[in-house]
């Protein structure tokens, strides 16, 4: 028994001594790469110009009324309007998780935040309640207005066929958002 114990105790100190010699040797040859487990290269986008202006556009816009809305929710004592914005939160903050996966698929980084709303912001946040109100519900109008035209046209006028099925399957919801958006201004309107 104690000789069988004295040669795995052999056994285990050659390994650990031919361990180093090893790495260095692994270390020394040139890399194999096993395209099984190899992490995919960034493909460059393939997306014609006006597709990714589309994209960018969406992206933009998307994440302003997110921002907007997430200022009506804490700035407004409406429960229609932060009904609304609870809406544009979720509906938008899901279409933008889409279209940011289908950019990925395309090679193309979209930007991350709004643009322009910073001044838009700073007016919301020194109006008072009814002010405020008003001007979220008449915002909202328009910014739908201008984001059903973009993916009404990106709908029809894609060159990609995903982009331009993103865009169909999106306006629906986008048309119904600016139909809410019309029925709350009155309703805030009146309550002057």
């Amino acid at each position: 028994m104690t000789s069988s114990i004295l040669m795995t105790i052999g056994l285990a100190a050659a390994l650990c001594a031919a361990a180093p010699a090893q790495a260095a040797d692994a270390a020394s040859a040139p890399a194999r790469t096993d395209s099984s487990t190899a992490a995919p290269a960034p493909r460059a986008s393939t997306l014609s110009h006006a597709d990714t202006s589309f994209m960018k556009e969406a992206a933009h816009g998307g994440a302003g009324e997110i921002e907007s809305a997430q200022i009506a929710q804490g700035k407004s004592g409406n429960a229609k309007i932060k009904a609304f914005a609870q809406q544009m939160v979720t509906d938008h903050t899901a279409t933008a998780a889409e279209l940011k996966s289908l950019a990925s698929s395309k090679g193309y980084a979209l930007p991350d935040g709004p643009t322009m709303t910073q001044k838009a912001k700073d007016k919301m946040l020194g109006m008072r309640d009814n002010s405020f109100d008003r001007s979220y519900a008449k915002m909202a109008v328009s910014d739908h207005e201008k984001t059903v035209k973009l993916f009404r046209d990106a709908s029809q006028k894609a060159k990609d066929p995903d982009v331009r099925a993103f865009a169909q399957k999106t306006l629906p919801a986008l048309e119904h958002h600016l139909q809410m958006a019309r029925e709350l201004q009155p309703a805030v309107t009146a309550e002057r």
